[in-house]
Order: C-alpha cells, then sequence, then structure tokens
C-alpha cells in the first residue's frame, strides 16, 4: 500500500502513532489531524483518543505496532501478576508512563507497552533502572488492566499492613487552617493513606517508641521505630504511597505540603484517650528518593514520672534535690541528644514547681507542656533567640530559669550573670562528662571566676537499656570484670552479672524499658579552685573521683550489680 504523505498544513506537529497509522494508510491526514486535536484538548494520550474513537480496534493496533516498529508482540493474559518481577520499575512511574515491567535477566529488562513512540517512557525506564530496555509490544486495554490491578494489589497491601480503622484523634489548633491548606488536607483524605498512618502510630505508642522514621529508598520504603533506643523495622509499605504518606504527616503538622526541596519541622498532637495527648514533633528531610520524615514522641507522662522512676542512686539523688532547692546558682545537665536530659531537666522543675514559684523556659523548641510554667519557643528568624528570651525573663522578676542549651558566649554570659544574681538557672551542654562541662565554658570565652562563682552542679548521663523481666545470671570472668572497672572486692562472690534471655513481654528482646545512668558532680571549694587557676578536665575529674563522685562507667556497674542492667549495655554506652 502506498503511503500517504503527512498533511504539513496541519497546526501542530504530528505525534509518532499518529503519523505511522497515517504513513501506513490507516488514518487520513484528516482523521489523524483530528484525533490530535481532540487529545490535546482533552488533555489525553493520542492512544487514549484514537481507541475511543473505534477507528482501529486494541488487539489491531497493537498487530500494526508490532509489525511497524519490529518489536515482539505478546498476550498478558499470560502473565501473572504475582510471578512479575517485583519492584524493578517506581510504581508511580509504571501508572504514569503506562508500562509494565515482565522479566529481566542481567543488564536487559523486557517492558510491556503499548505505544512505542512513548520514547520518554522508555528513556525515564532506563534511566531509573540503570539496564537496557527492550519494549515488547501488548494490548492497549489489556495494559490498562493490568495497570489497574497492580494499583488494586498495592492498595490491598497497604489496606492489609493498616488493619481495622484506629480509634485515634489529631488536636486541632486555635487558628482556622487557610483555604490552601484545607485543599491540601482534602488532596491526601486517602483513606488507606490515613488509616495506615494511624496504625503505625498507635503501633509506636503501644511500643512504648520514641521515634519513628519514615525511610524512602530507591527500591523500597521502610518505616522504623526507635524502642528502648535501638531503631527496630516495623513495616515495608509499598514505595508508591510515599508521596501521599508524607503529604498526609505535614497537613498534620501545618507544613508547606509543596515545599521538598528544603528541611521543614513542625508538630502535631495526638489524642490517646480522653485523658492522654502525645505531642509529636516532626521533621522532614530531602532525600535522594523522597522526604524522610521523622516524628519524634513527646509523652508529658514521662516528666511526670518522679525523679524516684530516672534510676538515680540515692546519695546522687541527695546531691541533686539538694542542688536545685537552692536560692540561686546554675545546674548543668550533659550528655549527647537522646541522653534524656530534657526529661531530667522537666523532673527538676516539676519538683519545683509550685504555686509561689515563678518559672520560665526558653526552649528550641519546647518539647512537653508543663502546666503552671512560662515556656517559650526560641524562634531566629524571628529574632527571638536564646540571649533576648532570657534578657526578657530577667525583666519579669523570675524565680527560675530554663535555657534549653548553651550554645554560644553570649547565651553563657546571660545565663551566668542571672545565676548570680538571684535565679536558680538550669541548662544544657552538649559534653561527654561533667569535669569537660566546666572546660567547654572556659574554652567558649567564658571567665573562670564566673564560673566558679555560678556552677553549683553538673550532671552527665546516660540512658542503658534496662533488663526485662525474663533476665537471667550469667558467668563472666573475674578478668573481664576487673577489665570493665570493677575493683577487686567487689568480687566477693555475693552478686552475680545478669544478661538478657528474651520473651513475649519483651519481644524477644531481652530489654525493656530504659534506666538512666548518671555522673553528679557537686562544685566544691577544691575544684573552684581548680577552675580559677585555669585547671583541665582531668585535673577536675581527679579531684572530684578523690572527693567520692562516681564517673559514668563507675554509676553504670552500680547498675550491672544490682541487676537493673548487663554488662554489654554499660561498656556499649560508656567510655572509660
Amino acid at each position: 500500500m502506498a503511503a500517504v504523505q503527512p498533511n504539513t498544513a496541519s497546526s501542530a506537529p504530528m505525534a509518532g502513532l499518529a503519523r505511522a497509522l497515517m504513513q501506513a494508510g490507516r488514518l487520513t491526514p484528516a482523521q489523524a489531524d483530528a484525533l490530535q486535536k481532540k487529545a490535546q484538548a482533552d488533555k489525553l494520550p493520542f492512544i487514549d483518543t484514537l481507541l475511543a474513537s473505534n477507528t482501529i480496534q486494541a488487539r489491531d493496533l497493537a498487530y500494526f505496532c508490532s509489525e511497524t516498529f519490529a518489536y515482539p508482540l505478546m498476550d498478558l493474559a499470560a502473565f501473572s501478576i504475582d510471578a512479575l518481577p517485583p519492584k524493578i520499575i517506581d510504581a508511580k512511574l509504571m501508572q504514569t508512563q503506562r508500562v509494565v515491567a515482565l522479566a529481566k535477566r542481567g543488564n536487559k529488562m523486557s517492558v510491556a507497552i503499548s505505544d512505542p513512540t512513548n520514547i520518554q517512557a522508555l528513556d525515564q525506564i532506563k534511566f531509573q533502572t540503570e539496564s537496557s530496555v527492550e519494549p515488547v509490544i501488548v494490548a492497549h486495554d489489556a495494559l490498562l488492566a493490568m495497570l489497574a490491578s497492580l494499583n488494586r494489589s498495592a492498595e490491598q497491601s497497604l489496606t492489609e499492613l493498616a488493619g481495622d480503622e484506629q480509634d485515634i484523634q489529631f488536636a486541632e489548633e486555635n487558628e482556622a487552617p487557610s483555604a490552601a491548606a484545607e485543599q491540601a488536607a482534602n488532596e491526601v483524605e486517602d483513606a488507606p493513606i490515613v488509616r495506615f498512618l494511624n496504625k503505625m502510630l498507635m503501633d509506636a505508642v503501644g511500643m512504648g517508641a520514641s521515634d519513628l522514621h519514615f525511610e524512602p529508598f530507591e527500591k523500597f520504603y521502610r518505616i522504623r521505630f526507635r524502642v528502648d533506643g535501638v531503631l527496630l523495622e516495623h513495616a515495608q509499605p509499598p514505595v508508591s504511597i510515599k508521596d501521599k504518606l508524607v503529604s498526609r504527616i505535614k497537613v498534620l503538622a501545618k507544613l508547606d505540603i509543596s515545599e521538598k526541596r528544603v528541611p521543614q519541622d513542625g508538630r502535631m498532637r495526638l489524642i490517646v484517650s480522653p485523658t492522654k495527648t502525645i505531642d509529636l514533633r516532626v521533621s522532614t528531610l530531602p532525600t535522594l528518593f523522597g522526604e524522610k520524615t521523622v516524628m519524634r514522641i513527646l509523652d508529658a507522662t514521662q516528666a511526670q514520672m518522679g525523679i524516684d522512676s530516672l534510676g538515680y542512686d540515692p546519695d546522687q539523688k541527695e546531691i541533686l534535690l539538694d542542688a536545685i532547692q537552692r536560692p540561686y546558682g546554675m545546674v548543668l545537665v550533659t550528655g549527647p541528644t537522646g541522653s534524656g536530659k530534657t526529661v531530667s531537666l522537666y523532673t527538676c522543675l516539676n519538683i519545683l514547681n509550685k504555686p509561689g514559684i515563678n518559672i520560665s523556659t526558653a526552649e528550641d523548641p519546647a518539647e512537653i507542656n508543663l502546666p503552671g510554667v512560662n515556656q517559650v519557643n526560641v524562634n531566629d528568624r524571628a529574632g527571638l533567640t536564646f540571649p533576648v528570651a532570657l534578657k526578657s525573663f530577667l525583666r519579669q522578676d523570675p524565680d527560675i530559669i530554663m535555657v534549653g542549651e548553651i550554645r554560644d558566649l553570649e547565651t553563657a554570659d546571660i545565663a551566668i550573670k542571672a545565676a548570680q544574681t538571684g535565679h536558680m538557672v538550669f541548662s544544657t551542654l552538649h559534653t561527654n562528662d561533667a569535669p569537660s562541662t566546666l572546660t567547654r565554658l572556659m574554652n567558649m570565652g567564658v571567665a573562670p571566676f564566673n564560673i566558679a562563682s555560678s556552677v553549683v552542679l553538673i550532671t552527665a548521663q546516660r540512658l542503658a537499656r534496662r533488663l526485662c523481666t525474663c533476665k537471667q545470671p550469667v558467668e563472666i570472668s573475674n578478668e573481664l570484670l576487673l577489665k570493665a572497672g570493677y575493683k577487686p572486692e567487689e568480687l566477693d562472690g555475693s552478686w552475680k552479672p545478669y544478661g538478657p534471655v528474651g520473651c513475649e513481654r519483651c519481644n524477644g528482646g531481652g530489654y525493656k524499658g530504659r534506666v538512666g545512668i548518671y555522673q553528679i558532680m557537686p562544685i566544691t571549694p577544691a575544684i573552684e579552685s581548680i577552675i580559677l587557676a585555669h585547671g583541665n578536665s582531668m585535673q577536675i575529674a581527679a579531684q572530684s573521683e578523690s572527693e567520692g563522685v562516681k564517673s559514668l562507667r563507675q554509676s553504670g556497674l552500680v547498675k550491672v550489680k544490682n541487676g537493673l542492667t548487663s554488662l554489654e549495655e554499660v561498656l556499649g554506652c560508656t567510655n572509660e
């Protein structure tokens, strides 16, 4: 059959498939031009408009494409969805570009496609999978049916993961949502996504998790919980839901749903029961394959458990309570992120929180709401920094001030001056132990005489996993115990170290909950003298040890001796 030349007078360039059909005489120039204009007006692919016009049937079109473009023709009815290779092509890309990965051998991948002129789809697949793509022609209606089945399969998988409807509510903020926020909320009110997120939150609360990590990768999506300081994989939902899930979290946390290029921080409140609410701090971070989202659970009941539940030794508790009851001075809490500094400070504030006491805090952000305490969120962009907040506090006659973290010399100077002028000041620093905190302040530029006259106590801390009730005694040689830090006279056979076993209560891990390990160092006249003489942390540590201050390792060994944790835990979270 003679080839028909395309109509050069057409208003738009002829699509690849339309041109091929016209050149083969299967469409007249007028038909091809009309169908193409209709597809553009309806914003549909040309192949959809072509088949909807009944000009050619899907099966006949598949034969035509196979012969014209010299690609093999296959019947999708011969393929089972369960037998298809999983997660080779991103599910969202398959749905938008209308392709299905049929098989992969080495670096070659067979891809089912109904329109071989869709070069963009083939190029995207080649780029994403780094494979050589071999197109296989299939009937368009069969391809759409398989894509629909794959989509239903993903939704069914998500529904199975989500389980039944969770009885969960989120507290509404006082301000009315904007029109844009309401529109964004409607766009992500996908029932399976909502149920799945609710289930993840309730599972995390039920397991006592401190963090939820939603992590996108190239070929899978992972959700992990941090339980007792250890990350545990909890679910692997379909990769295709990652964008919708992040959008749902952003809407709840009042974040910008359209901004995916920069990190964002927000918070939400989860109503677990009529008498219990839990705050969640949300952080998003752009990664190679999507936005990683971390939700930190801030349970206010942790700060109300009382000082006895935190794990202080009796002598340490007495020294701490004596220090915080003083009318003025500074108490510093130090340790790495996740060591429980905030809970320790809030516990102290709860002890001091009485009707006759004026307490103000500057935090970044305020993690737990404390009724009766004036809490301020610092906002660097708005100019509300730690120094600005501290200066404002001093004009409002506070008795107790808490600074979330001393980060620079200006904050340290104002906090120390407040401690010297009749205020009790609490704050945190990131140092390894109590003695090095003093030298850190000196390195920041704080004058030694200011440190010596203001700081009354420093506590360093770590969190170790607490042994479950299924614990059993373990045999550890005296040589290893001595190497760990025990003294020979302590190895008198009157006690045995315990180790983890595993049961249903602890999900087979052998640990349930955590216990604090503390170094409580009061600033005595002898230590003041070392500070004034510009002494280093080694001199301060030697002096504090001679005065009976236990190091973090020594405090941890006491917990092992009392059967609260294992020797491996103490060795893992303390240095000696």
